[in-house]
């Protein structure tokens, strides 16, 4: 495949990623997205579907990490790297779910919804490959 269509492709998956954030009130299911626009620091959690939003939020970050994975496979064109990258991204998601669910089953009110929002917002947002780029990268260019 020549480098000027596997830019173009990793291109299109970067708007899939921006189409997927753009298009987040009408594709999943997350009252937190409202929550957290507001006043959050002192409000009590919304009314939710837990489980529905567990659900919402785990396709969200598989859509997200699919696309992700294949911005990563057609940048770098190394098995190895898919590979950690698979990997590093199921750690990730085990870690982040169980985190998110005791955050949210222990909630008081107070000083979690601040852990809360940067935890979702890994879930939610592409934010690992912004890391795993500039990682792989710069491994890529030292190690020659």
């Amino acid at each position: 495949m020549s480098k000027f269509i596997r830019i173009l492709l990793a291109l299109t998956l970067t708007i899939i990623l921006v189409l997927v954030r753009a298009f987040e009130d009408t594709l999943f299911y997350d009252p937190l997205l409202n929550f957290f626009k507001s006043d959050y620091k002192t409000a009590p959690l919304p009314d939710m579907d837990v489980y529905l939003m567990y659900g919402n939020t785990a396709f969200r970050f598989i859509l997200n990490s699919v696309v992700s994975l294949g911005i990563i496979s057609l940048l770098f064109k190394n098995r190895e790297v898919i590979k950690i990258s698979l990997f590093l991204y199921a750690i990730l998601f085990v870690v982040l779910m169980i985190a998110f669910s005791l955050i949210i089953y222990t909630s008081d009110g107070t000083s979690s919804h601040f852990v809360l929002f940067y935890v979702r917002r890994f879930l939610i947002q592409p934010l690992f490959l912004l890391i795993l780029l500039p990682a792989f990268y710069f491994h890529k260019y030292n190690s020659n």
